[in-house]
């Protein structure tokens, strides 16, 4: 087992204060602390640029954090210039601390100050009033002005070197009063696979961005979509009929089914859960049909019995609908079953298959063997056509076990690309099928199956991994060896995330030897575990939007994605005042019965969001690491002598007396409010929550999960037992953290308006399927165990999401119970027995 990390070890107290005193939290502290590569850097940069001196904020203290996580490339002079310029206030987003590190990686030392603060948007200033110019003048050399455009204008904003450094929500609103005056008031969104002008739309559904209330934020996940499907790799795609085929009769039926129209397709194969890979292949596969006003099937390939399970389906089609997508059909491999035996025997007939019985080692040697030797044909490859013919129909009839014989494809064994080497079209597989049952005991492998499903759907664009490169040769091999229309299989880049595992072997281990909870353990990056831990799937689209789409391999570090998911979630989510370990404070100039109402925003950019009405009383909670009984000159939280301001409340506070226990642990601080004359200004203001029983004040957390890096390393695949790479304690529950009270009617109302907008979803995209049906592609056999679409897919406890002021970001869990969630709208929200509050940090 790998050393527990321990918070109390005299080395990591040390670098904790160290990172407290210059600002981080002390969760935040105590995070960094647990990555050693990290902490050590954050140190260097904290001691060498002296930043206890003048300690920072918030804000500041993360980027200097995200400096010493993504910054490991620089050299210790260009490092510490970044964290000085982000002290300095010269830095002041994650945006600039990106461009910096990129900058500083290309240009080391000697640093050029302008040019520096140039490339990171340094000293940017712009007036509403100038920005409102630029933007006019902007919407006009795009081609006019169009609410459709606004995502893709907000996007495209970030590519302009005089507006990119633009407050983004300042952008937004210009762009949207421009419009407004243009155009008039924003058009209700459409629903979803409604008929506009007789012409049925694309589904490709946003669903529930993650938004806590109902602001318009569906689409906002996708500000640079345009420019990923019309620019780079995904804009030089062939068009429709575009690609050649060996027949011109093929091209016209392939026209005249299509329309003309796109039609792309997602196909998993249903033996695991989907994990954050495959959100890019979702996003290309619905996303590029739907930009162009196409459709996108999903496809489960179903053709090994032996792997698949029904949970499988039920979860991919959730997935694939809480990611924003509705599929046009969803079809099966299994749908063709007994066309792709026909096809097999076709095949045979042409003298291109044939029944082998060699075994695993023998078609190995034969295509030369681990040292690439000569290769040869095995004994049956020119056995005659009849004995293939007749031996296939055994195969199919039972008279061989598995592994006794198979049908391969003969292909050409001196081309240079192994996807030609004779596949495997047909195996034996003495397994029942989830929906065939025992008709069939040989299945189609997918190499045989891939290609021949996308031809009889009229896949215009085959778009997968380049893993799959070399099979686009095998691919059109097969399609043009039937005379058949053959699809253009197109190949991206692959989503690879370090820090974590992503094989469906190594998770189930982890899964199977309880070293996490489930497959939806938030400490994974299946998509159902980050759907768990309350990341919203605008997060996740946002992300693989601002990737954008090659050829080569994305690999990307956990931070960046984690940075991505702050950004989405700091203007898409409320704030609430919370106290993760509350400590008590006792008032003494306020009476025992005195209570002040406040009403707050629940976020300040954000007026969408509404108000919440809070308690000030005499007896508050603050955070326990807030007090302190030494004081320093770089610390301005309270502590003896001090004054603080508390957040949204009426007056500072200033420290009389304090209580311990027989530990000599602080349980009670004594302060004076200063209401009377004008109090001075406090340098530190914190969170709070009151005691106040009538209004339920404050919320009591049962458990408040942490969630910290499951492995130590950048690439724990590739360790020779990944197990071993395993981190200590990971999980950290705490008990009894409090929030504000507004926080039951926030759940509620996000509750609900998630429900409505599910079922709102669910009912469009039902109306659609059925109007698919006589369009698309005949199914061999019945439909009747289809996953189906529901609201219930699209909701869960995970859509109450807030930010805790000063805090983190937080999720309901599954696990929590809150009754009110269940009740009627209009009626006030409260705790019941039973209920049971269980957040996660997101």
């Amino acid at each position: 087992m790998p050393p527990k990390f321990d918070p109390n070890d005299p080395a990591i107290a040390e670098l904790v204060n160290l990172f407290k005193s210059f600002g981080l939290s002390e969760t935040k502290s105590l995070e960094v602390a647990r990555n050693s590569k990290t902490a050590a850097t954050l140190q260097e940069i904290v001691v060498s640029c002296d930043l206890t001196a003048n300690p920072l904020d918030d804000k500041q203290a993360g980027l200097v954090s995200l400096l010493a996580n993504q910054g490991s490339k620089l050299g210790e002079e260009e490092r510490n210039y970044v964290a000085r310029a982000i002290a300095d206030s010269r830095l002041k987003s994650n945006d600039q601390l990106n461009a910096a590190i990129k900058y500083l990686e290309a240009h080391p030392s000697p640093i050029d100050d302008a040019s520096f603060d140039r490339e990171c948007g340094v000293g940017f200033s712009i007036t509403l009033q100038e920005l409102r110019a630029k933007l006019k003048d902007y919407i006009a050399a795009q081609g006019g002005a169009s609410w459709e455009k606004l995502n893709a204008l907000m996007g495209a904003t970030k590519q302009d070197p005089e507006i990119r450094w633009a407050n983004t929500l300042d952008v937004k609103n210009t762009i949207e009063a421009l419009l407004t005056e243009e155009l008039g008031p924003k058009p209700a969104p459409a629903s979803k696979g409604k008929a506009k002008e007789n012409k049925k739309e694309p589904v490709a559904a946003a669903g529930p961005s993650g938004s806590t209330f109902d602001r318009d934020t569906t689409t906002s996940s996708s500000l640079t979509e345009r420019s990923v499907f019309e620019e780079g790799f995904l804009g030089k795609l062939h068009k429709v009929g575009g690609n050649s085929q060996k027949h011109e009769s093929r091209r016209k039926e392939h026209l005249e089914w299509t329309k003309g129209k796109v039609f792309t397709r997602f196909p998993p194969e249903p033996n695991g859960y989907l994990h954050i890979g495959h959100s890019k292949a979702i996003f290309i596969n619905f996303g590029y049909a739907a930009h162009h006003g196409g459709h996108c099937y999903l496809r489960y390939d179903d053709t090994n019995p032996e792997a698949e399970e029904g949970r499988y389906f039920e979860s991919i089609l959730e997935i694939v609908r809480w990611l924003g997508y509705e599929p046009y059909k969803i079809t099966y491999s299994s749908d063709h079953f007994q066309k792709l035996y026909d096809l097999a025997v076709d095949l045979t007939k042409r003298g291109l298959a044939y029944v082998c019985h060699c075994t695993g080692e023998e078609i190995n040697a034969a295509r030369g063997g681990a040292e690439r030797g000569p290769r040869y044909a095995c004994i049956h490859r020119d056995r005659p056509i009849e004995e293939s013919l007749s031996e296939f129909e055994r195969m199919k009839n039972g008279g061989y076990k598995p592994g006794e014989a198979i049908l391969r494809m003969k292909q050409d064994l001196e081309d240079g690309n192994p996807q030609m080497w004779d596949l495997v079209a047909y195996r034996v597989i003495n397994t029942p099928h989830h929906r065939t049952g025992d008709k069939w005991i040989i299945y189609p492998t997918y190499d045989f199956t891939h290609c021949l499903c996308d031809s009889f759907e009229n896949i215009t664009h085959s778009l997968c991994t380049t893993e799959f490169i070399q099979s686009r040769v095998s691919y059109e091999w097969l399609c043009n060896a039937l005379d058949i229309y053959c699809p253009r299989q197109s190949e991206y880049g692959r989503l690879n995330i370090e820090g974590t595992v992503m094989s469906k072997r190594k998770l189930k281990k982890l899964v199977d030897q309880k070293y996490v909870m489930d497959w939806d353990d938030p400490r994974l990056y299946t998509l159902i575990a980050l759907r768990r831990r309350g990341v919203p799937p605008g997060a996740i689209k946002a992300f693989v939007s601002g990737l954008g789409v090659s050829t080569a391999t994305t690999n990307i570090q956990l931070s960046r994605l984690e940075q991505s998911i702050r950004e989405h979630l700091e203007l898409n989510v409320p704030r609430l005042l919370m106290v993760v370990k509350p400590l008590k404070v006792t008032i003494e100039n306020l009476s025992e019965d005195f209570v002040q109402m406040i009403e707050k925003p629940l976020h300040p950019k954000v007026p969408e969001f509404g108000t919440s009405t809070i308690p000030f009383t005499r007896t508050i909670y603050i955070e326990e690491d807030d007090f302190r009984l030494e004081d320093s000159k770089d610390y301005f939280r309270l502590a003896p002598g001090k004054t603080v301001g508390l957040f949204q409340a009426p007056y500072p506070i200033t420290y009389v007396s304090h209580t311990t226990d027989d530990t000599g642990k602080v349980i009670e601080v004594v302060c004076r409010a200063e209401n009377t004359g004008q109090p001075k200004k406090p340098k530190a203001f914190i969170q709070w929550v009151a005691e106040h029983p009538p209004t339920g004040s404050p919320i009591k957390v049962d458990e408040l999960r942490i969630f910290h890096q499951l492995f130590k390393s950048a690439n724990p695949a590739a360790e020779p037992d990944y197990l071993k790479d395993i981190a200590p304690d990971t999980l950290e529950v705490i008990k009894g953290s409090m929030i504000e009270v507004g926080f039951l009617p926030l759940a509620k109302k996000a509750y609900s308006f998630a429900l409505r907008e599910g079922k709102e979803r669910t009912e469009n995209a039902l109306k659609a399927e059925k109007e698919s049906v006589d369009v698309g592609v005949k199914e061999e056999i019945s439909h009747d165990d289809t996953p189906k679409a529901t609201a219930e897919q699209l909701v869960g406890n995970e859509v109450v999401r807030f930010q805790g002021l000063r805090v983190a970001y937080f999720a309901l869990d599954k696990d929590a119970a809150l009754s009110c969630l269940d009740e009627p709208e209009a009626g006030t929200p409260g705790l019941k027995d039973g209920d049971k509050i269980v957040l996660n940090r997101i």
